[in-house]
């Protein structure tokens, strides 16, 4: 309980920092640029989760255990809503820097195809009634469909031309960021992970005590 509540604190306060501590320009994004507190955070803790239900889905296959595969599901979950968020407050950056929400530069092109592959993941799960085959085909599309994470999010928006900014890490392993705006995204990447988490506990929670209602 007490961790939930310094948690909220942390996100409360690292949100002012963001909405209200100055920050240098980008581009011509202005204060717009802020935008960059929300979208990272939400783009890396998609694929946290993404490969968490990856690792989740080896772990059912090992040891047959349900809650695994209930893990798998609700990180997959997670990772989709987080990557929903980075579409759409990237989507927002887009149409302030680019002239457009949608441009299918291949950054937004990758995040909308693990949208649609996992997407395809909670479909093929509905359609097994089975809990026993549910849970081990799902287990075996989590983990084929995080072997494309890194592809989709690391490889691939590297090796064609893209509108997009260079990311918070260069190619040279330096951080290209002011220091202030530093501090602020570190704190906000570790504010949505721990959200991340948190919310994985409450979810695997719930399904327990459904589990023990049965």
């Amino acid at each position: 309980m007490l961790i939930k509540y310094l948690l909220f604190i942390w996100l409360a306060v690292v949100f002012c920092f963001a909405l209200l501590f100055p920050v240098p320009a980008i581009g011509t994004m202005g204060d717009k640029a802020r935008i960059l507190f929300f979208h990272v955070p939400s783009a890396w803790v998609s694929v946290v989760a993404f490969m968490m239900s990856l690792a989740y889905g080896i772990a059912y296959l090992k040891k047959r255990d349900v809650i695994y595969d209930y893990k798998a599901s609700s990180s997959a979950g997670l990772g989709l809503l987080f990557a929903i968020l980075a579409t759409v407050t990237g989507a927002i950056w887009a149409k302030f820097e680019w002239g457009a929400y949608w441009n299918w530069d291949p950054r937004q092109t990758s995040i909308f195809v693990l949208i649609l592959i996992y997407g395809a993941y909670f479909a093929l799960r509905s359609a097994i009634e089975s809990e026993e085959a549910r849970a081990k085909l799902s287990s075996v599309y989590s983990i084929l469909a995080g072997i494309t994470v890194p592809f989709f999010i690391f490889i691939l928006p590297r090796i064609v031309e893209t509108l997009h900014p260079d990311p918070i890490v260069n190619t040279s392993g330096r951080v290209k960021m002011n220091s202030n705006m530093l501090i602020i995204f570190l704190s906000s990447l570790a504010g949505f992970t721990g959200l991340y988490f948190w919310m994985l506990n409450l979810k695997v929670r719930l399904i327990k005590l459904k589990l023990k209602e049965k």
